[in-house]
């Protein structure tokens, strides 16, 4: 009895297999019994069996698992998944757990989800009330830069508007109100001034 290939897998199967691929995980054991876990590349779907076949292949004495997340390049809220994994291998073994080193991309997913960016697994205790000088999130150096952007873009506009003629100033809020071309706005101001 002959047996037969397996058949392809569909089209969206072999895209989440080459996705899973996208991650790998360097896994580096010290004598006193720690582990420190490398993953590189993109935390997206399929990554968690990556990391849980990593897992799985620590030794017996393992008494903690460091998992170092700086050579992460990217990661969707599917790469939250693999927190769930190796938090739950920490509790199974009664092993204290980590994920540290969280930057670029996958640091704001963190952010975005309201997770603790330098370890979600464990959060810090909150304790006084953090002073107003504080480095500001990624989210919010990124609204403040949106925001000089556009107060320079509106003090730009202000300009230009007054250093033109009112004509010239009723025609421009003329084409910008009614998205005319300069002829037609032309065209709507001689007429109204021909009525008036």
């Amino acid at each position: 009895m002959t047996s037969a290939a397996p058949p392809p897998l569909p089209p969206l199967a072999r895209r989440l297999t080459t996705l899973a691929g996208a991650l790998t995980v360097d896994v580096r054991t010290f004598p006193d019994g720690r582990a420190v876990l490398r993953p590189r590349g993109e935390l997206v779907h399929g990554c968690a069996r990556t990391l849980a076949k990593a897992l799985a292949g620590l030794p017996e004495g393992t008494t903690r698992v460091d998992l170092d997340l700086a050579l992460v390049t990217f990661m969707d809220t599917a790469g939250l998944e693999l927190l769930d994994v190796l938090d739950g291998y920490g509790r199974a073994r009664l092993v204290p757990v980590t994920a540290t080193g969280w930057t670029g991309q996958p640091l704001r997913i963190l952010e975005l989800a309201g997770l603790d960016t330098a370890d979600p697994l464990n959060p810090a205790v909150p304790g006084p009330p953090v002073p107003a000088t504080r480095a500001a999130s990624a989210v919010a150096v990124e609204r403040a830069e949106r925001l000089r952007q556009l107060q320079q873009e509106v003090a730009q506009l202000r300009q230009a508007i007054a250093s033109r003629p009112v004509i010239d100033q009723a025609r421009g809020i003329l084409m910008a109100a009614h998205a005319c071309t300069p002829q037609q706005a032309w065209d709507i101001l001689r007429e109204a001034s021909q009525r008036s």
